[in-house]
């Protein structure tokens, strides 16, 4: 070997020892920043000249594409899990618990003990006033509760279109990095960092949209939805969404008054089971503004009629004219069955009997229809509203099947059905964030050990240390040479 051999081997290996720190040094140093991957040096021999040597062929990205797909969608599916258990417990919690006092099935409860209570003493106006109370204080829970089912899609809707902005914000730059990734590549530069950036992007529409990457030519990829819906292939689609300011109910996709989504302007379906963007946080966005509030909503309205048709029949109260409303009102009007929609936003206590509204308590004694007072130790009108709550009926709407209810049990049953949902939606938000775990810890097993770093630092240098000797020693051959 020639010594201008010798110094062109010491001198590439010391500038791949060089490279070779820098690579374990952005390792070490972005260990647990998210979309990293662990890098290492490609090197091969070089000829070049025939002085050989070693040669910095570029860096190597390593990732295992099968873990982490999986990871991705584990992640999309915990978001779905999470968002749709949350709306469950947060209506669990409108509605109460049958065991607290302030719950739906509590206030019902107390609505029929003061009129039990009443009913021992008909003269007793605190008594009087007490069931009133207790029954202003049921129909404002059940308009509360519908008011917050209200809230909560909108709410939704607002989300959809937050995450639809950001999905196409996100499209977009995927499609710029796709391109600057083909450029790099094509001029031979260094692109790990750019691939690292679009990682954390797909991660990012892959918790709203679950996605497939599909590689395309020189470093390029496309994303596609497990629906099939196409997100980027060379250009990116385009999510449409319209937003509402409020949801009210009766609004639906079906009637056109609330949006669906659209892909380069073609609709597409939203539904949980067959959605073309199904699985992520923003399937279960939809699935909270059209599925299950909704449903909610639904049966919520059904207790409401229930319980107005209850008490506005003449059978209960004589006193009750043709066409008149009864102890509960639609909004202070007698309810029509055509106009059940939202009917428990609207239920309210009967102005004639509301002292706060400028009635008379005792109405709730006397009847609803009386012109005079009636004798304050007659009893039969508040005996016979007490049993209409406990009356069987078959419910008119509503999933409740075809038993007959009293009017505690349908309230019960509604409040049972909620939270079975929200076990069952807790137990699938479970195994969701230990699938997420698990697969996110083998991910990081894969990627950057800071042991194995530093032990490869010490090669490094050890090697950068040889390659320096042999520059010394070249130039104490030469010195040698030059003092003969």
């Amino acid at each position: 070997m020639t010594i201008t051999g010798a110094l062109n081997n010491a001198m590439s290996g010391l500038r791949a020892a060089g490279y070779a720190s820098q690579v374990v040094s952005s390792n070490l140093s972005n260990a647990l920043t998210p979309g990293y991957a662990r890098r290492s040096l490609e090197l091969s021999s070089s000829a070049l000249g025939g002085n050989g040597g070693v040669r910095v062929d570029g860096q190597i990205r390593h990732v295992d594409p099968g873990l982490l797909a999986d990871r991705q969608m584990a992640s999309a599916s915990f978001g779905n899990n999470r968002d749709t258990t949350a709306f469950l417990s947060e209506l669990e919690r409108l509605l109460g618990t049958p065991d607290q006092a302030g719950s739906l099935a509590g206030r019902i409860a107390g609505f029929e003990s003061s009129l039990i209570t009443a009913a021992s003493r008909p003269d007793a106006p605190d008594r009087l006033s007490s069931a009133v109370n207790a029954a202003r204080d049921l129909a404002d829970t059940i308009s509360n509760a519908a008011s917050g089912i209200q809230e909560q899609r909108t709410r939704a809707d607002r989300s959809i279109n937050a995450q639809v902005t950001r999905l196409n914000g996100a499209l977009e730059e995927l499609q710029a990095l796709n391109g600057q990734i083909t450029a790099t590549r094509v001029q031979g530069g260094d692109d790990a960092a750019l691939q690292d950036h679009r990682q954390r992007l797909v991660d990012e529409v892959s918790e709203m949209v679950p996605v497939r990457t599909v590689p395309r030519a020189n470093g390029a990829i496309a994303l596609y939805t497990n629906g099939g819906a196409s997100l980027l292939d060379g250009k990116a689609a385009e999510i449409g969404f319209d937003p509402v300011n409020l949801v009210v109910s009766g609004l639906s996709i079906e009637s056109g008054s609330l949006s669906g989504l659209t892909v380069n302007g073609n609709s597409v379906r939203t539904s949980s089971d067959r959605g073309a963007l199904s699985g992520g946080t923003l399937a279960a966005q939809f699935e909270i503004r059209d599925e299950l509030a909704p449903e909610a909503e639904v049966n919520l309205d059904t207790v409401a009629r229930d319980l107005i048709e209850r008490f506005q029949d003449s059978g209960v109260d004589p006193t009750l004219a043709a066409g008149a409303a009864g102890l509960f009102t639609d909004a202070g009007a007698v309810f029509d069955a055509a106009n059940e929609a939202g009917i428990s936003s609207r239920l309210s206590l009967n102005d004639l009997v509301d002292p706060d509204q400028g009635g008379d308590a005792s109405r709730i004694r006397d009847g609803l229809g009386s012109v005079v007072p009636g004798n304050v130790g007659e009893a039969r009108l508040l005996q016979a509203l007490g049993d209409a709550l406990t009356v069987s009926r078959v419910p008119a709407s509503g999933s409740f099947g075809s038993g007959a209810f009293n009017a505690s049990g349908l309230t019960t049953s509604m409040m049972s059905q909620i939270a079975v949902d929200r076990t069952n939606s807790e137990q699938h938000l479970s195994f969701a964030s230990s699938m997420l775990n698990e697969l996110t810890n083998q991910e990081l097993a894969q990627g950057v050990d800071s042991d194995a770093e530093l032990q490869r630092l010490i090669l490094i240098e050890q090697a950068y240390a040889a390659n320096a000797r042999m520059i010394q020693t070249v130039d104490e051959m030469m010195q040698t040479l030059l003092r003969i």
